[in-house]
């Protein structure tokens, strides 16, 4: 999952790499420009068929400046240190991958640039993915089977040194890990499963980076020669420039094989993306989309209203942002929010020696008032907003369980109880202590202003219960510390697609993204089974195991499923997807 892929329909299950995230009701009806397509309407491509996504023509235009919360920092999004929803926000139309997601949730065979994706085996599992011929990069390399050996081999941990530990450093590896990669010819991959994958239409949708750009600065002659029994130097060698080479924009390294190339970058500020000149699509409606990085919301609601851009696509959704939004309607302001695929969590570090203890575990889930806080900072957005019960599943997701509403009452008198069994006593200060350590720590998060006011509120709550919760706001915290485990308890959102596979990774022992150093083995081994099932409904038994497991553990407590929410002025239809953000479809974006 990033920090803030379809089966049948029937399971909402998230990516192999889940990302730091953005994310349900209360949203614009018709478009406030006279336009004829409901923001509903909106959730659909115009390029969608019954077959695949194919991009359509789109009137050409010029310059569009979309905002979002926080910028872009990385081109190789799938390593565990750069994975982050915003990355993928910027690089959706750079990058393309085998299906498409709408708005609605539905995963979409990428007829653009692949042929066909075919289960050809069952036992064993053999996938085959075919990739349309004559497909390009911006610099005029093949976009071919090359690129999707590199996105398998990279991130299956296939190849491990001698002592074990990893060359790669990918964000998640489900799935890749259970498969053998194979390129037939440069149009033809196969991927041969050591036991069933359900999921693996999740797969080399968001991954897929230019294996000959690799090649060129390694001078490794040919990825696809890569293999666990490799020479060790030529695996270190791909494994330093794919884990720290793609970062930050490098032109010359970050060629485009979508519709949209990167052609400019201002740190901490915007991306550029320009029309690809390479690209054998229908062209893309905007010349150039500038994507702005402004984290104060109301200031991204104030720069629409001014005329200084054309769309806000909040990942973060803000109260006084919609308040501001919904009133410039008669401007010719449409204003959407949606159900998303992210939920707001709190994380809590094992390794601390505070909560090591299960009792300050317990006490701290029975203080927090999450209700309140939905309350006070989302109804507005979202009025029907709820607390979330799952770490697995969204509450319309078949399988959902609340498995929280007993061990998060928000009943401080209750958190006080469970302390005062435990042989913790308050001190003068209020503070329960015991064995000279304090009930005291902090919550990580990053400078959105919705999170400090969450920790604010939280502040208070557990005041009541004796705990004190200290703040820690870091504008860097997702890109530098969360990673790293550098926290007592983190506050953010994971981000992920439809599938459930990539929850792995984040809960299970030593898995990539389980920097909060959970260790299950009730889940571990409910996970592992999830995963290798032949059939969705048995896949989503384990899930609901291993979902109950870390409710018992006391480990993430989940607050609430985040809405996405975006507004524009100018364009004909604007939706933000959950996992792609507003770009998804931009290629398709028409002035009025």
């Amino acid at each position: 999952m990033r920090r803030t892929k379809a089966l049948p329909a029937i399971a909402l299950v998230a990516s192999a790499s889940l990302v730091l995230g953005a994310c349900g009701g209360g949203g614009g009806s018709n478009n406030a420009d006279g336009g004829d397509a409901t923001v509903a309407d909106m959730a659909t491509a115009r390029g969608e068929s019954a077959d695949g996504y194919t991009a359509p023509d789109t009137k050409q235009s010029d310059q569009v400046v979309v905002s979002t919360d926080k910028p872009f920092t990385s081109y190789n999004n799938a390593t565990e240190d750069a994975n982050q929803s915003y990355n993928t926000f910027a690089l959706t139309l750079v990058q393309p991958g085998a299906h498409l997601i709408n708005g609605n949730n539905k995963v979409i065979l990428n007829k653009d640039v692949m042929d066909s994706i075919e289960v050809t085996s069952k036992s064993p599992q053999v996938v085959t993915w075919k990739l349309k011929k004559g497909v390009t990069w911006s610099d005029g390399e093949a976009w071919d089977c090359d690129d999707f050996y590199m996105a398998w081999f990279t991130q299956s941990n296939t190849a491990k040194k001698a002592d074990g530990s990893k060359y790669f450093k990918p964000a998640g590896t489900t799935g890749y890990d259970l498969m053998t990669g194979e390129c037939k010819d440069d149009q033809t991959f196969v991927g041969t499963f050591s036991a069933p994958y359900p999921d693996y239409e999740d797969m080399f949708n968001t991954d897929v980076l230019p294996a000959h750009i690799l090649e060129k600065q390694t001078g490794i002659a040919d990825v696809t020669k890569l293999n666990k029994d490799a020479a060790a130097a030529d695996i270190q060698k791909a494994a330093d420039f794919w884990n720290e080479k793609w970062n930050g924009f490098t032109k010359e390294l970050m060629p485009g094989a979508g519709t949209y190339v990167l052609t400019g970058f201002e740190p901490n500020q915007s991306v550029t993306l320009e029309r690809n000149p390479k690209w054998i699509g229908k062209p893309g409606g905007p010349a150039k989309i500038i994507l702005k990085a402004i984290p104060d919301p109301v200031a991204q609601a104030q720069a629409l209203e001014n005329g200084e851009l054309a769309v806000n696509s909040f990942a973060q959704p803000d109260a006084n942002a919609a308040t501001k939004l919904k009133g410039l309607n008669a401007q010719g302001v449409t204003f959407g929010a949606g159900p998303g695929l992210s939920f707001e969590h709190l994380d809590l570090q094992m390794k601390n020696p505070v909560l090591a203890k299960e009792e300050i575990r317990k006490a701290f889930f029975m203080c927090v008032k999450r209700q309140d806080i939905i309350d006070k900072l989302i109804s507005e957005v979202q009025s029907d907003a709820k607390p979330m019960g799952s770490l697995i599943f969204f509450p319309k997701d078949e399988g959902y369980k609340d498995n929280y509403a007993d061990k998060a009452k928000g009943d401080p008198a209750a958190a006080k109880k469970i302390l005062s069994d435990a042989g913790w006593t308050q001190g003068a200060d209020g503070v329960f202590a015991k064995d000279g350590v304090r009930a005291s720590f902090r919550i990580s998060h990053t400078d959105i202003p919705r999170r400090k006011q969450t920790v604010e509120l939280i502040q208070g709550q557990c005041k009541e219960a004796g705990i004190e919760v200290k703040d820690d706001t870091d504008p860097n915290f997702l890109d530098e510390r969360v990673s790293a485990g550098d926290y007592d308890v983190a506050l953010f959102a994971w981000s992920g697609s439809p599938f459930k596979g990539g929850k792995k990774s984040i809960y299970e022992t030593g898995g990539g993204q389980n920097w909060q150093n959970l260790s299950v083995p009730k889940a571990d081994e409910a996970m592992k089974k999830a995963v290798s099932q032949t059939s969705i409904s048995d896949s989503l038994k384990n899930w609901a195991e291993a979902d109950a497991a870390l409710a018992d553990s006391y480990g993430s407590l989940p607050l609430f499923q985040m809405p996405n929410m975006w507004a524009f002025k100018g364009l004909d239809r604007v939706y933000f997807q959950s996992y792609f953000g507003a770009l998804w479809d931009a290629n398709e974006w028409q002035t009025k």
